[in-house]
């Protein structure tokens, strides 16, 4: 019997939050969840992405020198390649010894756990997560961030933001736009949105703090989160 393969889109933000410390009690905790699951027999594929690190050096930068929008990809890319690491260290006994760079390079593993990162300037961590789960034949990306639900605009601007728990693609794509923009601080990244509505994909954006609520819905369970395909 084929198992089943869950891609995850974990924001970086979550593992290196504001502060800039990594959250080792939430990787704790994650790493819980995960093994539980693979217990039952679910392979995970998990895609991180840079978090502050990645703010805190492409700030730097800027206030250094103009910077063109490449090489403040670039920047973004190696954070998350350094998170990448991190977890792959974490889940060393379970997960593929090397970490995915590439996520048109589909290669086979064996192991219940493979790690991926950034790739190259214009490729957003979550639009590898959309391609390593077309390759691998995954069918939904659950993408944990710093938010409860998608909104209709902005909350933090807007008072009368209104949360979704249910929406198309189409409808999703008139919320984010259809540009990827370095460092932009949306639910799920428009290029990548394209490529799952494309394919078909569901998307399962929640709050990532809350493991609990991830390990609902690996159960099948009632979830506080937004469900878009």
């Amino acid at each position: 019997m084929k198992k089943k393969t869950v891609v995850i889109s974990l924001g970086g933000s979550i593992v290196v939050p504001e502060d800039g410390r990594v959250d080792h009690l939430f990787l704790k905790k994650f790493k819980e969840i995960i093994l539980k699951n693979i217990r039952k027999g679910t392979r995970f594929i998990i895609v991180v992405g840079g978090g502050r690190t990645c703010r805190v050096y492409q700030g730097a930068a800027k206030k250094v020198g103009k910077m063109t929008p490449e090489d403040m990809d670039w920047i973004g890319v190696h954070s998350t390649r350094l998170n990448a690491h991190l977890l792959r260290t974490i889940f060393r006994a379970w997960a593929h010894p090397r970490i995915n760079k590439n996520p048109s390079k589909i290669e086979k593993f064996d192991e219940p756990i493979l790690i991926g990162a950034g790739w190259k300037p214009g490729w957003s961590t979550d639009y590898d997560a959309v391609k390593l789960a077309i390759g691998y034949g995954a069918t939904e990306v659950i993408n944990l961030s710093n938010i409860d639900y998608v909104f209709d605009k902005d909350p933090r601007k807007h008072k009368d933001a209104k949360k979704i728990k249910e929406t198309s693609w189409k409808e999703f794509v008139k919320i984010v736009g259809d540009k990827w923009i370095p460092g932009a601080n949306l639910p799920f990244d428009p290029i990548a949105s394209r490529l799952a509505k494309k394919n078909g994909l569901t998307v399962a954006v929640m709050n990532g703090k809350n493991l609990n609520n991830l390990e609902k819905y690996l159960a099948g369970g009632k979830f506080r989160g937004t469900i878009i395909s």
